[in-house]
């Protein structure tokens, strides 16, 4: 594994990584072979990774996700996942899940021995010898600029549910020209943003400038 010439910093220590910044860059091997991060700019990303390949929680959560491969597609959303599980491991796991669940896994996961990638993400402590307390996503914009992240401790597992409707939200509210309120799905009222002077909001008439709707009509 190697990281991308842009992101020479990728194995040095630095600041948590926070919405809006650049994802860091790199390059690594996976079960569909060599990614780079690069491959996915131009689209969405939902990049994760999970604690260790053979355990009962990330079994799950990689069923799931593949189960809902299609859904994620459906919305030009790529998905990759890592641990610091070897290839080998991977390519193992990837087979243990076909013939006990009858599910192939169709998104890469790469592997990161090194724990390079995972550090330069922050799924990792810098100083731990290991990833079993780690369970991030990252939403990862056309662009390549993390929109949203979230971390689940070991022994709770992801909702893939909730992480398409981030994915549909992140993108319906990409030109700030509207919000997503809470439970927000595909075809819910959206909100209007408020005004944002004084003067706005006391020359309109309505009382209810502060919590405005909108269908949404994408």
């Amino acid at each position: 594994m190697m990281t991308e010439s842009n992101s020479s910093s990728a194995a040095a220590p630095q600041r948590p990584l926070r919405i809006g910044d650049i994802a860091p860059g790199f390059q690594a091997r996976s079960t569909l072979g060599a990614v780079r991060l690069s491959d996915y700019r131009g689209r969405w990303l939902v990049f994760f990774s999970h604690p260790a390949d053979f355990t009962p929680v990330c079994t799950s959560e990689f069923v799931s996700i593949a189960k809902a491969a299609d859904a994620f597609a459906a919305l030009d959303c790529g998905l990759l996942g890592l641990s610091v599980d070897s290839l080998y491991s991977h390519l193992a796991w990837v087979r243990a899940i076909r013939q006990r669940f009858g599910v192939t896994i169709p998104f890469p996961i790469v592997e990161d021995p090194s724990m390079v990638i995972g550090r330069a993400y922050g799924m990792i402590e810098p100083h731990s010898d290991d990833s079993s307390a780690v369970r991030a996503t990252y939403f990862i914009d056309p662009e390549g600029v993390i929109r949203a992240m979230t971390w689940y401790p070991l022994n709770v597992g992801r909702s893939v549910a909730e992480m398409l409707r981030m994915v549909a939200a992140l993108q319906r509210t990409a030109g700030n020209d509207v919000l997503a309120p809470e439970g927000w799905r595909i075809g819910d009222d959206l909100l209007m943003p408020p005004a944002q002077d004084q003067h706005a909001v006391l020359a309109g008439e309505d009382e209810h400038w502060f919590y405005r709707t909108t269908a949404d009509a994408k």
